[in-house]
């Protein structure tokens, strides 16, 4: 599962050829949630509240990037995820 994004000890993460609806993979230290891209809705898992938040602008200001990142993974192709910034980098 390639990480796409890092940031503020959150690493975000996708699945090649997962199931839909679109989403990704966020960790933090010991909690993880599948969250889904167009909604923000956790749909398995949880987040520290802060760290939900966080993800959650995140999510926000990179919605096309991820639905991009989603379907090549989608495609299977594995090695060209690419990496989306993180909260606060520039894109």
């Amino acid at each position: 599962m390639p990480t796409i994004s890092w940031f503020y000890g959150i690493s975000i993460r996708m699945f090649v050829s997962d199931h839909p609806p679109p989403h990704f993979h966020a960790y933090y230290e010991s909690s993880v949630a599948v969250i889904a891209i167009e909604t923000g809705k956790i749909t398995v898992g949880r987040l520290p509240p802060r760290i939900a938040r966080l993800v959650e602008e995140w999510r926000l200001q990179y919605i096309a990037e991820l639905m991009a990142a989603w379907a090549v993974a989608e495609r299977g192709e594995t090695n060209d995820l690419g990496r989306i910034p993180g909260l606060g980098e520039e894109k």
